[in-house]
């Protein structure tokens, strides 16, 4: 599970409904949410926090938590 799938999991927040509110598919939330190697688009971000009315910038710090610059 991803960063935004566990997310979801502790707002227990209804896909179907971010889903019709952001015309993002189910499908596609699904592979967000359970695929590590799924790539999220910072407007998919976007509309995912009008959606469950979270701040974007907290969201972004949420799900990109544990990425880090590579040592030099």
């Amino acid at each position: 599970m991803t960063e935004l799938g566990l997310y979801f999991a502790k707002k227990s927040i209804n896909r179907s409904d971010v889903s019709r509110k952001t015309g993002i598919s189910k499908t596609r939330l699904s592979e967000l949410a359970n695929n590590s190697s799924t790539q999220l688009i910072v407007r998919e971000l976007y509309l995912i926090s009008l959606a469950v009315d979270e701040d974007p910038g907290f969201l972004f710090t949420y799900v990109c938590k544990g990425i880090e610059l590579p040592k030099e």
